[in-house]
């Protein structure tokens, strides 16, 4: 069977690619033509150079099945427009394409951003649903309003579901994402404290199998929270002390303190053309723990649940070996 996936070049959408192809899918990619490719490079796939927005239908006419996985991710108050652009109207047009294609389901990839948060460090599952205008920031407006138009497509006869990954951990972070960028920054030593928040994190293999199962297992119009273990910002650093040698930082620091720099970077200095150095929006979420509940996908789909532990270790190595951060004699991984 063939399938198009857009976002490959990416960090979830990298390892889906490789997850297909090692279960004998053909994969046809979209990549934009300022594109990173390092993520493709050496696999059999069938590469189509364009743009969410002007992706036309015959691209994919034979195609089977569509993984979008491909989103415009920022925290910056600058970018709202072009979340709005590729998040929303770049959904509404692959999924438009898609039913001009034939395509027999598609899985959308959107976000538990777009679910939103409970109250104070509360555990939510797919049922919960954070109003829109709670949602803090256009990214996670953007991705509400995406899976939005995901619904709208079922409800006119499109088979498609929704997988909504929480904070992957792993290789071929190429950007970095959010998570990835606490790593960097735990191993740079460029967090000498932390805000006392919690995420829920996930091996990004996991979900990357959690895509693939929903293709297989889900049901049209469902969404899957794609995640396993809920930690504090704490134990996640500690658990990379363990990993590295590394000290994690012992103190917190208040919210308002990143704030105030957050506003003055995005609010005063960008507009007098120094880039912002920390999104307003970025503190505002880790105010609030962000926890969630997956066992509706391991009961359903059979989402596994790996060890983090070995998926931050795995994090770790490939920053240091694609040069991300220097090896610093102290860092001393463990095997």
């Amino acid at each position: 069977m063939k399938v198009f996936v857009t976002g490959g070049t990416g960090f979830i959408g990298a390892h889906l690619v490789q997850l297909l192809l090692q279960q004998g899918y053909a994969v046809k990619a979209l990549v934009r033509p300022s594109s990173n490719l390092d993520n493709l490079r050496g696999l059999e796939v069938e590469i189509v150079k364009g743009d969410l927005n002007d992706l036309e239908w015959q691209h994919m006419k034979d195609c089977q099945y569509l993984f979008h996985v491909a989103a415009h991710y920022s925290l910056w108050q600058s970018d709202r427009q072009l979340l709005y652009q590729n998040n929303v109207l770049g959904t509404r047009n692959v999924l438009a394409a898609a039913r001009k294609a034939g395509i027999e389901r598609t899985v959308y990839t959107s976000s538990v951003a777009a679910i939103g948060a409970g109250a104070f460090g509360q555990i939510v599952d797919e049922t919960h649903q954070s109003p829109l205008e709670k949602l803090v920031g256009d990214y996670k407006k953007s991705k509400f309003l995406a899976e939005r138009e995901a619904m709208q497509a079922v409800a006119t006869g499109q088979d498609v579901v929704v997988v909504n990954p929480s904070s992957p951990i792993g290789s071929l972070d190429i950007k970095p994402t959010p998570t990835g960028d606490i790593i960097l920054r735990f191993l740079r030593r460029q967090m000498p404290f932390y805000l006392d928040t919690g995420l829920n994190f996930i091996a990004v293999q996991d979900v990357a199998w959690g895509h693939l199962l929903a293709l297989q297992k889900g049901k049209s119009g469902d969404r899957y929270i794609l995640g396993h273990q809920n930690l504090t910002l704490k134990q996640l650093l500690d658990q990379l002390a363990q990993i590295t040698g590394l000290t994690a930082p012992q103190r917190t620091v208040p919210a308002w303190l990143p704030l105030g720099v957050a506003w003055v970077d995005e609010k005063i200095l960008a507009p007098l053309g120094k880039p912002p150095s920390v999104p307003l929006d970025g503190v505002r979420m880790a105010k609030q723990p962000m926890y969630y509940d997956a066992s509706k996908a391991v009961r359903e789909l059979g989402l596994p649940q790996s060890s983090l532990n070995v998926a931050l270790k795995e994090a770790v190595d490939w920053f240091v070996s694609e040069g991300y951060v220097n090896p610093y004699g102290e860092l001393k991984i463990k095997n």
